[in-house]
């Protein structure tokens, strides 16, 4: 197996130090391992993608002296795959379309919150079919999973799948010590599945956490859930190195996997960098970005090499969350 991982920035902002430091761990993960580094540049909010991004990002990426192998792929140049793909799960039956807006999710009392934030209340899941189609013909909807029905659709499951690495005992489908001749009717359409990081270890999916997430949305043709799942598979992504923010997400990506057909990455969900508050660095807080530092004369070799070696500049720290 050639290990390949990839850096998948979008192009919205200024790349900031934390960029900098996932960039550097999934470059070297591949090159260490002889393996292949690729670009990604996941443009597809249309909205918010500026050409002069993803020119800033290739020259931060440069300064830090990481390079890629082949072209890069813009996720806007793939819509048809992710099109594909939505049809796939339709004919399916596991999307249904959706007319709420963020307001009236928010205004919802029934909405609940689970460890991933708040949940949508399946509204439109229970809309009659007819008033699906009158509404889908004049209203701009985004599809969602159905997620219970997603999971139910799996094939049931043996005990072998939740026994983990040799030696280690047993598990049922929520991870729980159980004797190891527990019978396999016992997992029928619970459709659980296992993925593996390299912090983490073995980790079993639990994706209903998410509830019915979106797949497609009224102002782009895919989210970044399904465009990630495919992108990775259709790219041979064998090694994921992200933010520890987006470990969560890996329980709907593994879902998607298994739906579609797919092969799992291993992953590895790296330490986020804080400022010294203690608050993640994100575009929307306005971090410092990798463009002024370089514009005030830092020498981003050097950068890289105390990113590598666990030094980081004045200002910032790892974040404990």
């Amino acid at each position: 197996m050639i290990v390949t991982s990839r850096f998948a920035p979008s192009p919205t902002g200024l790349l900031h130090i934390g960029h900098a430091w996932s960039a550097i761990l999934a470059h070297d993960r591949a090159r260490q391992a002889g393996g292949r580094f690729l670009l990604r540049i996941e443009d597809i909010d249309g909205t918010r993608s500026r050409p002069e991004f993803v020119e800033a990002i290739l020259s931060d990426l440069e300064w830090l002296g990481l390079s890629w192998d082949g072209p890069v792929l813009f996720q806007s140049e793939r819509l048809p795959f992710y099109a594909e793909a939505l049809d796939r799960l339709k004919a399916m039956e596991l999307l249904y379309p959706c007319f709420c807006t963020r307001a009236e999710i928010a205004a919802s009392l029934s909405a609940p919150h689970g460890d991933a934030g708040p949940v949508y209340p399946g509204t439109c899941r229970h809309l009659a079919s007819g008033e699906r189609n009158r509404r889908m013909a004049g209203e701009q909807h985004a599809w969602r999973l159905d997620m219970a029905r997603a999971i139910a659709s799996l094939p049931a499951v043996t005990p072998d799948l939740f026994r983990g690495p040799p030696g280690n005992k047993a598990q049922d489908p929520r991870g729980n010590d159980v004797a190891a001749k527990w019978m396999p009717e016992q997992a029928r359409h619970d459709g659980r599945l296992t993925w593996h990081d390299e912090i983490a270890g073995d980790v079993i999916a639990t994706p209903e956490i998410h509830g019915d997430v979106i797949l497609a949305r009224k102002d782009a043709p895919a989210s970044y859930h399904l465009a990630v799942t495919i992108d990775d598979a259709a790219q041979g992504v064998t090694h994921i190195v992200r933010g520890r923010d987006l470990f969560a997400a890996t329980h709907v990506h593994r879902l998607l996997q298994a739906l579609l057909d797919l092969p799992t990455p291993i992953y590895r969900h790296h330490a986020l960098l804080a400022d010294t508050t203690g608050e993640r660095l994100a575009k929307r807080n306005k971090a410092p970005t990798l463009e002024s530092m370089r514009d005030a004369g830092m020498d981003g070799l050097a950068l890289a090499e105390d990113l590598r070696n666990g030094r980081l500049p004045i200002g910032f720290q790892m974040s404990e969350a």
